[in-house]
């Protein structure tokens, strides 16, 4: 028994062994284009176009489809032909330069119509394949239902937008080359050739725009709800930072008064921040040594605890400084709530390329990996603060050996 699968469940994986079958299930004269694009896990479709391609020069695609008629085995009796849902972009840029340099090939031997006939008809197939490889799977059944019901209308088949969209385009393609056809003539060569590449470029457009303005719409959507939750994470993380930590304290705080200071101090800072007047204690500061200060000093005056701090060198606040400013803040606010010692260190140093910083404390310590999933203060306030601005944190703690904080990020900010 292996450990990985034979095959993902929504691939299409060709036959087993190495004899070429004709399709049963897939056929237009006798199988035998369905049964190659099965055998080499491509779209018939794309195998009878090659075919097409072929047989206008010199008649050599009849040739090799009269001959692997004659060789290729009868269907298999019991085994249903697994049609693959969609040809991928490198196996079609395969069979396109397989195809192209065999038109090389006969051209050279001279088994050719021309110049005029074979390029022109080989772009139409091309853009005909692609139109098929790319649709969906409602346009590639509303296109098969229209071959099927030829020579019924086929405005009936083509309904519905996506269907109009690709027949008027179609249209505009093969009315582009139908003008470059003409434009082989010497005479009208130079003023037809324009219109051929406007009217094809148009019919382009008309297939291939509606998907790149899809594409274009879910790139904006993808990068808008990126940056709503980056917003959401920055807004959990200050209201756990300040709000949620403030009413711990008055929660566990006896004199009346001191509630109301952490309650009044809480509501200026809260207030500056929806204004836009500051992030957190040492936003107004615009070095790194004083937001850190700031910082320090604001948790000794509201959890009562030594905070030893050692700054090596200085740096001027950006966006990334500030939030390694937050997370050291809050590692020190945890460190003061949890660990019971009755100091904390904090160690910052500032190097050519990069920032670090450690907040340690001799305390209770605790189990990083047991943690309950609803306490975000180290997920979102520090892993997460760091993470979003380009840095990391890793946290070191056992049980009964304090807990290291190390924070690291890149000068210059992201």
């Amino acid at each position: 028994m292996g450990d990985f699968p034979d095959a993902h469940p929504g691939a299409a994986v060709p036959p087993s062994g190495s004899v070429l079958r004709r399709s049963e299930s897939d056929r237009v004269l006798t199988g035998v284009a369905g049964g190659l694009g099965e055998r080499l896990g491509l779209d018939p479709v794309v195998v009878r176009l090659a075919f097409i391609v072929l047989a206008l020069a010199g008649g050599a695609g009849v040739v090799a489809y009269l001959l692997l008629a004659l060789l290729a085995a009868p269907p298999a009796p019991a085994a249903a032909s697994a049609r693959p849902a969609r040809t991928g972009a490198q196996r079609l840029a395969a069979v396109a330069l397989v195809v192209g340099g065999l038109l090389l090939l006969l051209r050279e031997a001279g088994l050719w119509l021309g110049d005029g006939v074979v390029w022109p008809a080989s772009l139409a197939v091309l853009g005909s394949a692609v139109l098929w490889t790319r649709g969906d799977v409602a346009d590639r059944e509303r296109w098969a239902r229209l071959l099927a019901r030829v020579p019924l209308r086929a405005d009936r088949a083509l309904a519905g937008v996506g269907g109009a969209r690709a027949g008027v385009g179609s249209l505009l393609i093969v009315a582009g080359l139908a003008a470059f056809f003409d434009s082989n003539r010497p005479l009208r060569l130079i003023s037809n050739a324009p219109l051929a590449a406007a009217a094809t470029a148009v019919g382009l457009a008309v297939v291939l725009g509606p998907w790149a303005w899809r594409l274009l719409r879910q790139l904006a959507e993808e990068r808008r709800e990126r940056i709503r939750q980056e917003e959401r994470a920055e807004l959990a993380a200050h209201l756990h930072d300040s709000v949620l930590q403030t009413l711990a304290l008055i929660q566990r705080a006896d004199d009346p008064r001191v509630m109301r200071s952490l309650a009044r101090v809480q509501e200026r800072s809260l207030r500056d921040w929806l204004h836009g007047r500051g992030r957190a204690p040492g936003a107004h500061a615009d070095r790194l040594s004083e937001a850190v200060d700031r910082a320090a000093a604001e948790v000794e005056r509201m959890h009562g605890v030594r905070v030893e701090l050692v700054v090596v060198g200085d740096a001027r606040l950006d966006e990334g400084l500030r939030a390694l400013v937050d997370a050291v803040r809050e590692a020190m606010v945890n460190a003061a709530k949890h660990s019971g010692a009755p100091g904390v260190s904090v160690y910052v140093e500032v190097e050519a390329e990069e920032v670090s910083a450690y907040v340690r404390d001799q305390g209770a310590g605790f189990d990083p990996g047991a943690v309950p999933g609803d306490r975000r203060g180290i997920v979102d306030s520090i892993e997460g603060r760091m993470r979003r601005n380009g840095g990391v944190a890793v946290v070191v703690s056992r049980p009964g050996l304090g807990t290291e904080v190390r924070l690291r990020i890149p000068r210059g900010g992201r």
